[in-house]
């Protein structure tokens, strides 16, 4: 076999990469064909929308559409094009069913419930083992269930008096690995109670957990198709914090390359790697990328997700408290360019109250068409 050329063949500017990310997270344009406009087209190029505050992921559909229908991520879930459950970092996302299946089997590969900590921290390999039998039993008949009514079934089955501690944390921690293996997801609402289902019997056509290298075939290109270009640790990191075995990982990254889906380039200096499919585009965007729209995006958005809050070439390290806050909240985020340059606040009926990050300029122009498009957004949401 040839030895592979470490060298890329390609160079690329920053300015460039954010330039390409705004246009394949449907930043650029909004007047796009109506066929990019529908949430479960988003959030499948997004690779999921994180719904932990369901109301700002609606509104990260929404500030994606040429006409935002504030009801279309409520509507994809009620016909069940899209599905609610715990994914990447253990939090909640919307995908689309096929997406969810690849997304959760890298998960459930890590085998995080496996290691001592976890174990000491929440239930032992053989209660889990239990519990997802009892939970796979309660939820049989096809009826969404409450986290209390599937409390109850799972006890009454087990005998074991100690889940319902854990079970009945808000964060749903020992009901999260069950979800990576695709044994149960969020189901419809009841009231202002969650429910929880069987995906196979709550969506239609669920195609079950693929192999972890089939998943990886996928879900790879679709994360550098949309954050790239990157590398592994960076997609490790996105994924599930960095809990996927090394060997494994570097070895899904070396059969893409291998077989051509991924190519290395150059980013002033960094060795990543691209989607051979995107290179050309990449390279034909103007190297000084600046001019852009500006836009306004709620909080917890995949933009900054998708690389994380760390990467600097996204968002300043020294304005990373402003974004990545206490108990995990993510600010909404002014961006231009591929960069975060400032967050916002909704003020009630008022416009959304925009706070640039030191030595960043919009023109006022562009900013207060902004502000008042995303005020009319969020207004209607409301």
């Amino acid at each position: 076999m040839a030895r592979r050329d470490p060298r890329p063949a390609v160079s690329l500017t920053w300015a460039q990469v954010g330039a390409w990310r705004m246009q394949r997270q449907y930043l650029t344009a909004l007047d796009g064909p109506p066929e990019a406009a529908g949430a479960v087209v988003i959030a499948e190029r997004l690779l999921g929308v994180q719904a932990q505050v369901a109301s700002q992921a609606a509104l990260a559909v929404a500030l994606r559409q040429q006409a935002p229908g504030p009801q279309d991520t409520a509507t994809a879930l009620e016909n069940r094009t899209l599905v609610k459950t715990w994914a990447a970092r253990g939090t909640l996302h919307l995908h689309p069913p096929e997406q969810a299946a690849s997304v959760l089997a890298l998960l459930a590969n890590a085998k995080t419930w496996h290691k001592g900590v976890w174990q000491k921290n929440f239930l032992t390999i053989g209660q889990m083992d239990a519990l997802a039998t009892a939970v796979t039993t309660a939820l049989a008949d096809g009826t969404a269930r409450t986290c209390t009514e599937l409390m109850d079934r799972v006890i009454a089955a087990t005998g074991d008096d100690t889940l319902a501690e854990h079970l009945g944390s808000g964060w749903g921690q020992v009901l999260k690995p069950l979800a990576w293996q695709g044994l149960l997801c969020h189901g419809p609402s009841d009231g202002q109670r969650i429910t929880f289902v069987r995906p196979d019997l709550h969506v239609a056509g669920w195609p079950g957990l693929p192999s972890p290298d089939d998943a990886a075939r996928t879900v790879i290109p679709a994360w550098l198709g949309t954050y790239g270009p990157g590398g592994p640790a960076g997609f490790d990191l996105w994924l599930i914090r960095n809990a996927t075995p090394k060997a494994q990982l570097k070895r899904w990254f070396a059969d893409l390359e291998a077989a051509g889906e991924v190519v290395a380039v150059d980013v002033e200096g960094e060795r990543l790697l691209a989607r051979s499919q995107d290179v050309d585009e990449l390279a034909g965007l103007d190297p000084a990328g600046s001019g852009g729209p500006v836009r306004l995006l709620p909080a917890f958005d995949q933009f900054i997700l998708g690389p994380g809050t760390g990467d600097p070439h996204v968002l300043d390290p020294a304005q990373r408290p402003r974004v990545s806050r206490a108990a995990g909240w993510i600010s909404p985020l002014v961006v231009r360019d591929g960069r975060v340059i400032g967050v916002w606040e909704p003020d009630g009926a008022k416009h959304p109250q925009v706070t640039l990050f030191p030595g960043e300029k919009v023109p006022a122009k562009l900013l207060k068409a902004e502000v008042e498009r995303v005020s009319g957004i969020v207004s209607v949401a409301n």
